[in-house]
């Protein structure tokens, strides 16, 4: 289902062409979004989306979760992480899992510049992690408009995650991330040579064949982290679960290939009670096909659309 769920070909005819919204993030460093604004927009919910590793805005789930989503009356902005759908130019930085505050920074200028009443953030893989982090480092801070959290199959625990990935079992997996993370890391030393190519870990670029000896080479090196055991432990959703105070949906498959089941078994997502988990026994990574057809074939883009509704009217 995984390998359905990626290499399916999808069309969204009833979803309009996007505007272009780019967020300055810090210093030298913008991401880009893609909106989809209904007609008057601060009378309307939003439904913000952010991908996973090497997927990009417009990756199928995000797609069909935003054409869902303003079917249903809501506005969506469907995110590109720093560097991903074409946008190496914008930072000389790279993405990673612990940037929450990339996110937070862009939840608060839609509510306090856009004045979005209400708004839910929906996070896939990767992207889930983040959105959990970011929920959890609110605390009791978070703007009212900031209504929820969905996070489908979050590598929550980076560490296990990494170390799924690399099974025999996984093996195209890694290698198709490995080689596009590869191919990113080539094209930004050569827009940003002077960061890349003369500081050295480009040179441990060819020997790398997992996703964690990225991490270990490329990550943690050019990131600030002591080495990709530090980078897991200090961005892993992990240690931000037990801090979340809105209503969170967390959706995961108990048969998800590199994202095991078993860290969702914790004490600290099932004692929260603001987090809801679902875990259906098969759905893959971030798939979930159903045999039904119309809006319930992809039944997780459903279940975040049905979410954010349920949460848009909770005031």
């Amino acid at each position: 289902m995984t390998m359905a769920g990626a290499l399916l070909r999808r069309r969204f005819p009833v979803l309009p062409a996007s505007v272009q919204r780019f967020f300055d993030i810090e210093p030298g460093t913008r991401v880009r979004g893609d909106s989809h604004w209904q007609a008057d927009r601060t009378n309307h919910p939003t439904l913000v989306l952010l991908h996973g590793l090497e997927g990009s805005s417009d990756s199928g789930y995000m797609l069909g979760t935003a054409e869902k989503a303003f079917l249903a009356g809501f506005n969506v902005v469907r995110l590109n992480q720093r560097n991903c759908g074409g946008t190496e130019q914008l930072t000389e930085t790279l993405y990673h899992s612990g940037r929450s505050a990339d996110f937070r920074t862009i939840v608060l200028e839609l509510i306090e510049r856009d004045r979005l009443p209400a708004l839910v953030f929906a996070g896939f893989s990767m992207g889930g992690n983040l959105a959990l982090k970011m929920a959890g480092e609110f605390q009791d801070s978070a703007p009212a408009a900031l209504r929820g959290i969905v996070a489908v199959a979050p590598c929550v625990d980076l560490a296990a995650c990494s170390d799924a990935l690399s099974e025999r079992r996984n093996f195209l997996f890694n290698r198709h991330f490995v080689r596009s993370l590869k191919r990113r890391m080539r094209a930004k030393a050569e827009l940003f040579p002077d960061v890349y190519a003369k500081n050295g870990g480009m040179a441990e670029l060819g020997r790398v064949r997992t996703v964690r000896q990225f991490d270990e080479a490329i990550t943690a090196r050019f990131c600030g982290f002591e080495g990709a055991d530090d980078y897991y432990a200090r961005s892993s959703a992990m240690h931000f679960l037990k801090a979340i105070r809105m209503p969170t949906l967390v959706v995961t498959a108990q048969d998800d290939p590199f994202v095991p089941f078993r860290i969702f078994q914790r004490a600290v997502i099932r004692e929260n009670p603001n987090i809801q988990l679902v875990a259906p026994p098969y759905g893959g990574h971030c798939a979930f096909i159903s045999q039904q057809s119309g809006r319930e074939r992809f039944w997780c883009e459903a279940r975040i659309v049905e979410f954010s509704e349920q949460q848009a009217r909770a005031i």
